[in-house]
């Protein structure tokens, strides 16, 4: 139904014995939000990737204006 087998009921008992019943909320939390950071600095490379790509470099806009002046 939901695709668990016996392998993944298995690593659930493992993490259930290392972690027990009162830190696993705790441990889903922190991996959930450990996951949305991790999306948002991905996120956010890209998006500066796309602006610097999209912005004229000034370096180049200057070395254009000082062959024009000559």
């Amino acid at each position: 139904m939901f695709g668990i087998s016996g392998e993944h009921l298995l690593i659930l008992g493992i993490v259930l014995l290392i972690f027990g019943p009162r830190r696993l909320p705790e441990l889903g939390n922190t991996l959930g939000k450990a996951i949305k950071n991790f999306k948002d600095a991905v996120s956010g490379v890209e998006e500066a990737k796309f602006k610097r790509l999209n912005t004229p470099d000034p370096v180049s806009q200057i070395s254009e204006n000082e062959t024009g002046k000559s």
